[in-house]
């Protein structure tokens, strides 16, 4: 190979290290502005609901004079009267209800249904009430508590327990002895664990959310709809799985979720969004059992159990998926010395390229050996300074190490493979073994070399 080729080669590598380990941070990036900037920079009404305690004909006449003024930005529904317009505030129906006539007509308002769409419902009346000759009077219906003056504090809630279960999900990729089972079952606890923490830092120590057992069901909900869906993505996408979740459930849920900015002032793709996300869900299930009796439960259960159930699926489709590829395997390759135990785990995104250990010489938080045996003589000496080595059935190189003075040695940070440990030790056969390396399922494989090989001589007697 020329010194050109050799530079063009390493300019290659070094390209794709660099796009394989950017690529996340560049779609932040890119989240972030093309997600977060379109939703929050110019909130503007869309379709806001107000009930208005007028016949059909007064309210059509207000209706046509708001989409001049704000085209497409109120929906008017007539009522009987002003304690059925109340009604519809309380009942999730409507977001605001206006009672015109009079000197002082009068608007009902829910600061709880969004914070920052409250002041654009006001302006707007007060205007409406201007020209038809008075002054608009207010009256709050449902205020946030004390500790939430901007309105957020729901969203950072929901927001606190998807960050941490989407982490759960890609920290747990290095945990290498778990299997399915192990992985659902950490999402579980590690749900109800953040559920609890999120619930009463916010309701009692903060004081930023009304205190009610409920939320700890649809903060439970929306972690496991988060972990369970992402963990169901890993087979199926490996090392692009982070990405997609998190644009899923943070660039795109945030935005969407109504909880920063209310929905009537998104753009359209994000109020499309939000009824179909468990972000935005989780927002609605907390605002109605806060502040407005647990009405209109419905839709946001059902969309975050079946998120959850969503990833139930992903899961039990990943490992139908294995075990056909590992029976695939299975037929091609002819195993020998070693049976793994069932169920293999998926090859994991987090795990670092598979390096040699030092045996018996790990601390909290190494990674854990994946490959460990002892090489010995027949006698069951031990052979110390043994090369081994570790191919993929593609005959690329996967690791190389050599054993201690006890004849030990170790490896980890392997994919799910099968591979061919060869071990070889001057002036004797080599010893060549195949197995399957399994992050869910550590392998020890201890190896005998023969005994010394005779030494050979040429026909003349002299030797070597």
């Amino acid at each position: 190979m020329t010194q050109g080729q050799t530079d063009r080669k390493r300019v290659g590598e070094a390209v794709r290290t660099l796009a394989t380990g950017l690529w996340l941070p560049a779609l932040f990036l890119a989240g972030l502005l093309f997600s977060y900037l379109p939703a929050f920079h110019h909130p503007a009404p869309h379709h806001v609901s107000i009930a208005v305690a007028a016949s059909p004909a007064a309210t059509a006449q207000l209706q046509h004079e708001l989409d001049v003024a704000v085209p497409g930005g109120f929906t008017l529904r007539p009522t009987a009267d002003a304690a059925e317009a109340r009604a519809a505030v309380l009942h999730l129906s409507a977001l605001a209800a206006y009672v015109p006539g009079g000197p002082h007509p009068l608007l009902y308002g829910a600061k709880a249904n969004g914070a920052a769409l409250e002041p654009v419902i006001r302006q707007t009346f007060a205007a409406v009430a201007e020209r038809a000759g008075g002054t608009l009077a207010f009256r709050e219906l449902v205020p946030t508590v004390p500790g939430d003056a901007p309105g957020t504090s729901l969203l950072y809630v929901v927001l606190s327990c998807v960050v941490a279960a989407y982490f759960m999900v890609i920290t747990m990729q290095r945990a290498v002895g778990f299997d399915r089972r192990a992985h659902v079952a950490t999402s579980i606890g590690w749900g109800a664990v953040t559920a609890a923490v999120a619930y009463l830092t916010a309701a009692y120590l903060v004081q930023a959310i009304p205190p009610n057992p409920l939320y700890l069901l649809y903060l439970f909900l929306v972690t496991q709809a988060v972990s369970l869906t992402a963990y169901g993505l890993v087979p199926f996408f490996r090392g692009f799985f982070p990405g997609i979740a998190i644009t899923l459930f943070v660039l795109l849920g945030v935005p969407s979720s109504g909880g920063a900015v209310p929905v009537q002032l998104l753009p359209g793709f994000f109020r499309f969004l939000h009824p179909i996300l468990p972000m935005g869900n989780a927002t609605d299930a907390l605002r109605s059992v806060g502040y407005f009796g647990n009405r209109q439960l419905l839709r946001p259960t059902v969309v975050l159990c079946a998120w959850t159930a969503a990833g139930v699926t992903l899961i039990l489709l990943g490992y139908l998926r294995q075990q056909r590829r590992l029976a695939q395997e299975a037929a091609d390759q002819t195993m020998t010395e070693y049976v793994p135990r069932p169920p293999a785990e998926d090859p994991t995104v987090m795990l670092p390229e598979p390096v040699a250990l030092a045996p018996h010489q790990h601390h909290f938080g190494d990674e854990e050996p994946m490959l460990t045996g002892r090489v010995t003589d027949p006698s069951g000496q031990p052979l110390p300074g043994t090369t081994v080595t570790v191919i993929d059935p593609h005959g690329r190189q996967l690791v190389r190490t050599r054993t201690d003075r006890n004849g030990e040695y170790a490896a980890t940070g392997f994919s799910e493979v099968v591979a061919v440990v060869i071990a070889i030790m001057p002036g004797r056969p080599a010893a060549v073994t195949q197995l399957l390396l399994d992050p869910a399922a550590p392998v020890n494989q201890d190896i005998v070399l023969g005994a010394p090989l005779p030494e050979t001589r040429e026909p003349d007697g002299s030797g070597p």
